[in-house]
């Protein structure tokens, strides 16, 4: 009995004229009856777009083997490379586990793709988002459907706090691909600026619903969406959120990994306005173990004042020590505790 995987394929190819999308249909249909005698996953007729010129993929599932994958890998690596934007991302899980995962994109010297892959690189270099801008600019102006470009110039307008500009280019780069998470999370976090809460909270919904669980930003927006449900006093929908993300498991090199003590922390807070006393307790305690250094992270004092209090509500021991360890640390609300108990 063959052995099957799990493969996810998400993401649109934009081809960009009449003639490159008929030429690159007809090496598909060549290369799949020929090269892979149709042992691939998708069919042209389902994921081929004639309307945008575009090889679209919003969600695809398959249980399949994996000669199955590996060809349909093959074959979208190849039409890639007659694309001018876009991309595709592939996950092969088995067993629960991610065993490949892969970006298809264009390469090659179009001036498009040169473009975008130059400011790509330079947004991530401090003090050069003018030449990123630069070079995504151009992208854009070669070919004005360049979803990609304009979600990374998003996010050198909202580092350099150009939020109305940062809103304008999530949402076009939305409006070309809606099934980009990244969109989605940089539009969100322009609304968190602006105090949507409400707005920001259905963006990092259609993060998680255009993502997996296998990416990072998958359990960023869910822990962001957690924290602002708390800011809202929307204590159980914070619950729900926050106690899974405490739950994950991620390893070293995850963004994720340091914003676990926020977590934690966030999470006890929305327990204990629940009346979920020594479950606060507990999640304070994790957010005290963590050794997480993070400027964003709350205060050691305020860590040692909030169970403290979920101590001392859940009739346990000990919150008079964390009152002390708290007031030493500087929180004037400990200390005004303290002198209410003396």
């Amino acid at each position: 009995m063959s052995t099957t995987f799990k493969t996810i394929l998400s993401g649109c190819l934009e081809f960009g004229s009449q003639r490159s999308y008929d030429q690159v249909l007809k090496l598909f249909q060549h290369r799949t009856e020929n090269y892979y005698r149709n042992n691939i996953l998708i069919d042209a007729e389902e994921v081929f777009q004639e309307s945008s010129y575009t090889l679209d993929l919003p969600r695809y599932i398959s249980e399949c083997p994996e000669k199955s994958w590996k060809n349909t890998s093959n074959l979208l690596d190849y039409v890639a490379q007659y694309a001018i934007a876009g991309d595709i991302r592939m996950w092969v899980i088995h067993e629960g586990k991610l065993i490949f995962d892969q970006t298809i994109e264009p390469q090659g010297d179009k001036s498009a793709i040169q473009a975008y892959m130059k400011g790509r690189e330079l947004v991530q270099e401090t003090g050069m988002e003018e030449e990123a801008m630069k070079a995504l600019n151009r992208a854009i102006d070669k070919f004005e459907r360049h979803g990609k470009a304009y979600e990374r110039r998003g996010y050198i307008n909202f580092k350099l706090r150009n939020y109305k500009d940062a809103m304008y280019d999530f949402t076009k780069s939305i409006d070309i691909h809606p099934n980009n998470p990244e969109a989605y999370w940089g539009r969100a976090n322009v609304k968190i600026i602006n105090q949507d809460f409400l707005g920001a909270i259905e963006d990092l919904q259609k993060t998680t619903k255009t993502s997996i669980p296998h990416q990072p930003i998958y359990w960023t927006a869910r822990r962001l969406k957690g924290e602002l449900h708390l800011q809202l006093r929307e204590y159980q929908q914070a619950i729900f959120e926050l106690k899974q993300v405490t739950k994950r498991p991620f390893k070293e090199g995850d963004p994720n990994l340091k914003w676990q003590k926020n977590a934690f922390f966030n999470y006890g807070k929305a327990l204990f306005e629940l009346g979920e006393y020594s479950e606060a307790v507990n999640a304070f305690n994790k957010t005290i173990e963590l050794n997480v250094d993070r400027k964003e992270a709350p205060s050691k004092a305020e860590q040692y004042l909030n169970r403290a209090l979920a101590r001392q509500k859940a009739g346990e021991t000990g919150y008079k020590s964390d009152l002390k360890e708290a007031a030493q640390l500087g929180s004037a609300k400990a200390v005004e505790l303290l002198e209410a108990m003396a």
